[in-house]
């Protein structure tokens, strides 16, 4: 099985670019988009901590794709405040996402030696998430707090953030230009990329090929 360290997982989440953002309440469901994710390119991938079980939901994916599929690096997405953060961590969350920066779910991650991406909507808010410890910071809502020119204005004075909006970027070629040519290392991207009709049809090559396309679409622009 692959040691999913902190290093590895900052690796793979810059270089697709791409971090599909899902939930779904059937688990089957979840294992054949996350699959089909992995496929097209995007193995590391943001599942949202979404009412009442949700963190049992993630345990039984978990240990699913730890059988079957260990090169996917799952991370959980919308939490919060520390307990819940800790119990993700016991499930096997190889990443933890805020919508807020929250410090006691970044010291729970650190002792633990797993990634932590706070949602940051200032330049405060992003020093903060470096002071204690994060090396990428969400920005949310990307759009609302300013898009790509708020990027390009905090890589000015602190060239050394690395930035993943979610809320904004869509997995188009244009939209994907605007936001990477600011600066940003990578992008959570959920309906738009997965949408709900391909999950009710069960069409998961159909998910495979649009993952695909905004992870290349997003080689391409890198490689000019």
């Amino acid at each position: 099985m692959p040691h999913h360290d902190r290093a590895s997982i900052l690796t793979a989440l810059e270089s697709q670019g791409v971090v599909p953002v899902f939930y779904h309440a059937d688990p089957e469901v979840c294992l054949n988009v996350i699959r089909a994710a992995a496929k097209g390119g995007a193995r590391a991938i943001e599942f949202t901590n979404r009412g009442d079980f949700a963190c049992d939901l993630f345990g039984e994916v978990a240990r699913e794709l730890s059988r079957t599929d260990p090169d996917i690096i799952l991370g959980i997405g919308s939490v919060v405040e520390a307990g819940t953060a800790s119990l993700y961590l016991n499930r096997a969350a190889r990443f933890v996402v805020s919508p807020c920066l929250v410090p006691e779910v970044a010291k729970v991650c650190n002792r633990r030696l797993v990634p932590y991406f706070p949602g940051c909507g200032s330049v405060s808010e992003i020093g903060q998430a470096h002071e204690l410890g994060c090396d990428l910071v969400k920005l949310f809502p990307g759009a609302s707090v300013g898009g790509p020119d708020f990027v390009k204005a905090v890589m000015g004075p602190m060239p050394w953030a690395k930035i993943m909006p979610t809320g904004g970027v869509d997995p188009d070629a244009a939209s994907i230009a605007r936001w990477f040519g600011a600066g940003i290392v990578a992008a959570g991207m959920g309906s738009k990329l997965i949408t709900d009709k391909a999950v009710k049809a069960g069409d998961w090559a159909g998910i495979e090929a649009s993952v695909r396309q905004a992870v290349e679409a997003v080689a391409a622009f890198r490689k000019g």
